[in-house]
């Protein structure tokens, strides 16, 4: 671990008294031990430079640069606080994933695989006591199939209803349909590793020869917008400056026949079965695209429909030739879209980075001033359109639907709906269905937003999003600090939280849960398949290599 240094208590009581100095809370247990990882520089190429408990309820990140985002993205669920207790005594697996001890208002008591997931209210929940007693989350990839279930009563609310179904809902006095603004991208990824999309004249082909407008008007609902970009319009970082290539499939046949394919070729189109809010109806917008593959460019596409986790997993991998995926806002800005997916730490489902993407992204992610890093964006949203690893397909409008007695019902534009918040006269249980079951629980290593949803409800991060909103609010940090140059950020925890298991949350639990994360040589840096995707894509990669590497 060449990288990766355990700084002595000596040291923290160095860093306890300077803090002191500045009015900072100090808890002087005599059994806390206050951890620090640190790297030995900045020259590994990542963000974090030391990870600190100063004190026990005190924890402090030093950046190797500024990152104005930095609030929003250790309020987004992938980095809720886990006891580091647990993590060791899981191995940081197992367990974790199917049963994770959290501090949320609930508590998981039995996954049912393929079944349900049923979880019960914590009684020693540090905040607002939930309503309901229990929630229970089922699933159903057909949107038909799930507003049946609403209509009976035998569940209380789903997600996403066919867009079909909008005007039937809203329609029923019974119900409430409660729109989600299209804060997301679906996109046909196009992986550079494979013949021909190696060739950026047949990915611009490709570009040009598919009916955006066409998909948007079959196959979504009212308020869906046709993508110009990869950044949708309501967050930080789209730029009207950059527009994508119109539909002209004489334009791309020509293009494919000057890059040697006027014969069209075959290739794989990948999806997986799951109604999503940016691509409602799979089946049948990829048979769509196939269709137009071949009556447009003479390209004959294979549909190949996989299991959601293997999708995911192989699309991250760099396995997926041409796939339809997309992404909803986990936070309102550009770093949570363009680096995630374009970035220098970002995974491999593209193929190679683009230097002409990865360098803007890098210094538009430093600066805290918004009219410079809007300047950047312009120059990075125009290399993703020269350079095509994907093709912006829509930002897709949504919704979930409630029966009309649920209080506090909602949809939220990130889509983590806050099952804590909500309440049924007469009834101590709130069943929810959704589009797909979780992957896994340990949301650490993953990325679907079934799992997202289920996790959110469990574990709880320093910060929070405002219920049904993007705004960032105390959680189980009750404040922090930062220093002028953007890259020191002090956070003040609550005391009295318990985990469910009853343990204490103190600072280094924090410490632990982002360096099993970071630091990929860890031993408890195990997970679900060990991707931990969204750490390199947001703070810029893993302080070391995987342990067998």
């Amino acid at each position: 671990m060449k990288n990766l240094r355990f700084v002595g208590l000596s040291l923290i009581i160095v860093v306890m008294l300077a803090v002191t100095t500045i009015g900072l809370p100090v808890t002087n247990a005599q059994d806390f031990e206050p951890m620090v990882y640190s790297a030995e520089n900045c020259d590994y190429g990542g963000e974090f430079l030391t990870i600190e408990a100063v004190d026990e309820l005190t924890v402090k990140f030093t950046l190797c640069r500024p990152d104005p985002a930095f609030p929003s993205k250790v309020a987004f669920s992938a980095f809720a606080v886990h006891s580091a207790e647990y993590l060791e005594a899981t191995g940081g697996g197992g367990d974790l994933i199917d049963n994770p001890i959290g501090t949320g208002p609930y508590m998981v008591e039995e996954w049912r695989r393929g079944d349900s997931i049923t979880l019960s209210r914590f009684e020693d929940y540090w905040g607002e006591a939930p309503a309901m007693d229990t929630v229970i989350f089922r699933w159903n990839s057909e949107g038909a199939a799930r507003l049946t279930e609403l209509q009976a009563g035998t569940v209380d609310g789903i997600d996403n209803p066919t867009p079909d179904d909008y005007e039937r809902i809203r329609e029923d006095e019974s119900l409430i349909l409660y729109d989600r603004p299209g804060t997301n991208i679906f996109y046909i990824g196009l992986n550079n590793w494979f013949e021909p999309l190696d060739d950026v004249q047949v990915r611009q082909a490709l570009a040009m020869g598919i009916d955006r407008q066409r998909i948007v008007d079959n196959f979504y609902p009212p308020g869906t917008l046709v993508a110009t970009q990869f950044m949708p319009p309501t967050i930080f970082g789209y730029t009207p400056e950059v527009s994508w290539y119109e539909f002209d499939p004489a334009a791309a046949r020509d293009m494919l026949a000057e890059a040697g394919y006027g014969d069209g070729f075959q290739i794989e189109l990948s999806y997986r079965d799951v109604f999503r809010s940016y691509l409602p109806e799979p089946g049948r917008v990829a048979e769509d695209i196939q269709a137009q593959l071949a009556e447009n460019l003479n390209v004959e596409a294979e549909i190949v429909v996989m299991e959601s986790g293997a999708f995911i997993d192989a699309s991250d991998a760099g396995e997926l030739q041409m796939y339809l995926l997309g992404w909803g806002a986990d936070y309102p800005d550009a770093t949570n879209f363009l680096d995630f997916h374009f970035g220098g730490g970002s995974s491999d489902q593209f193929g190679d980075k683009y230097e002409a993407v990865t360098d803007p992204l890098a210094r538009a992610a430093a600066l805290s001033d918004p009219n410079e890093r809007y300047d950047i964006y312009i120059e990075a949203n125009q290399a993703i359109k020269d350079n095509i690893p994907m093709i912006p397909v829509a930002h897709g409008a949504s919704a979930t639907a409630f029966k009309a007695e649920v209080v506090g019902a909602h949809a939220s534009p990130l889509g983590n709906e806050y099952f804590a918040a909500m309440s049924i006269d007469g009834q101590d249980s709130l069943t929810w269905m959704q589009n797909a079951e979780p992957i896994g629980l340990y949301c650490a290593d993953e990325t679907d937003g079934e799992s997202l949803r289920a996790c959110e409800q469990i574990n709880e991060p320093l910060l929070f999003y405002e219920v049904g909103g993007t705004a960032v609010s105390p959680g189980l940090a009750y404040n922090f600090e930062v220093n002028a140059e953007l890259t020191e950020w002090t956070f003040f925890l609550r005391e009295g939280v318990v985990f469910h298991d009853g343990s204490t949350l103190d600072a280094n639990d924090v410490v632990m849960s982002y360096v099993v994360q970071w630091d990929a040589s860890h031993p408890l840096h195990v997970g679900r398949n060990g991707s931990f995707t969204y750490f390199p894509a947001l703070f810029d990669g893993f302080l070391n290599p995987p342990a067998d590497e």
